[in-house]
């Protein structure tokens, strides 16, 4: 794991005083992407429990709750430890919860909690899955608050009928241990088979308002409380605020959505789906805020260029990094047409470049990743920094 702990105290020279490569996130663009969503879903009506499994940060979750976030989302038991250790009074665990230590942790620690505005939620998705819950939870005084996840064929977890939904939704009912919060999904990871939108997602989204609304109509949603209705990651949620924001029904929801990727957006995954880079019109425009700053080793070859860095420091799932120029003696960074990253070893990067083209070892070059969570996974400590490359201070990843 690559790491520049050590070198990169406030103050310090990003293009000048690391040991490259190095990743760097982007103050003025981190900043711009957390305002915008605050300010969006804040116009729209609806709440933000950015997912935590994004960065891992202790310094980005303290943002996004600094940003007006409702609460703070995760994805394992480990990570719901982390997000109450950091004091997160809301924590939406957006995954099913089976495990009987976890979820006996859960009753000892979250359940209990009596200060204002305290909750937890998990997901549910069958009746096997609810009543290892209610195993789980036997002796505990306080009922635990789920939410029913809705999938979709092909899809993770999730029901897959109406049908389905309202006999787990009457299972729930008539639990002593569990409270029917609202209706959980996700849509991020349908199939797109090569759209800019996936095709079933219109689909996908109305059947889930249809299971909303059913079980509103049944009287199985916990009628003590504002029903939560739950999706949107970070490549869709101007279609999922379309299709299940409070204006879709006819009595109270709270909409909440989980994006996180959004921070930090990319040069790859999300610069191809998010709707605020390109795909709305008059929409806010996010901007990447990774850059992996990287020296070029070697030209061994005319085409070929050897840079140092490699897939133990960037993400490689989605597609492979993108050049976005070098740094010369201006500071000013320059445009490298022409030259791509063809492949990856564990720290060497085996770059196409025209046979014309000048580069030599030794030079600096900027480079755009894919996937935030990818790149953030890779990186124990991540320098903050200016519009000048100064290091603000430092993103751990240690939640």
């Amino acid at each position: 794991m690559s790491s520049s702990k050590g070198l990169a105290s406030p103050g310090a020279d990003a293009l000048r005083d690391l040991d490259y490569p190095a990743l760097v996130l982007h103050e003025d663009a981190l900043e711009s992407n957390l305002t915008a969503m605050a300010d969006w879903c804040a116009e729209v009506g609806v709440l933000h429990a950015p997912h935590a499994k994004t960065s891992l940060s202790p310094q980005i979750v303290e943002r996004h709750l600094r940003h007006g976030a409702w609460a703070m989302t995760a994805a394992t038991p480990a990570q719901v430890r982390g997000l109450h250790r950091l004091g997160t009074a809301r924590i939406l665990l957006a995954n099913v919860l089976v495990d009987v230590t976890a979820i006996r942790w859960v009753a000892e620690h979250l359940l209990s909690r009596t200060e204002p505005g305290a909750g937890f939620w998990c997901y549910v998705d069958s009746i096997a899955g609810a009543e290892a819950l209610e195993h789980g939870l036997a002796g505990s005084a306080q009922p635990l608050d789920v939410l029913l996840e809705v999938g979709y064929a092909g899809g993770r977890t999730g029901t897959r009928t109406i049908d389905e939904s309202v006999r787990l939704a009457e299972h729930v009912a008539g639990s002593q241990h569990l409270r029917l919060a609202g209706v959980a999904g996700y849509e991020g990871l349908m199939p797109s088979l090569g759209h800019d939108v996936p095709p079933g997602i219109d689909a996908y989204l109305a059947d889930f308002r249809s299971t909303v609304v059913l079980l509103h109509e049944r009287g199985l949603l916990d009628p003590a409380a504002v029903p939560i209705v739950t999706a949107g990651g970070s490549s869709y949620f101007d279609l999922v605020v379309d299709a299940l924001g409070p204006h879709a029904f006819d009595f109270p929801v709270r909409t909440v959505l989980r994006s996180g990727c959004y921070a930090t957006h990319d040069h790859g995954t999300y610069r191809r789906t998010s709707p605020w880079d390109g795909r709305g019109p008059g929409a806010p425009r996010l901007r990447p805020a990774f850059e992996l700053l990287a020296s070029v080793w070697s030209r061994p070859e005319p085409t070929r260029a050897i840079a140092g860095f490699g897939r133990r420091d960037v993400p490689i799932d989605d597609q492979l990094p993108v050049v976005l120029g070098r740094y010369g003696p201006t500071r000013q960074r320059e445009a490298l047409d022409g030259v791509t990253v063809e492949k990856l070893n564990d720290q060497h990067a085996f770059l196409t470049v025209p046979a014309d083209l000048r580069i030599a070892p030794g030079e600096l070059l900027s480079l755009g990743i894919s996937h935030p969570c990818g790149a953030f996974d890779r990186w124990p400590s991540i320098p903050l920094v200016d519009a000048d490359h100064t290091v603000l201070g430092t993103i751990t990843t240690d939640l």
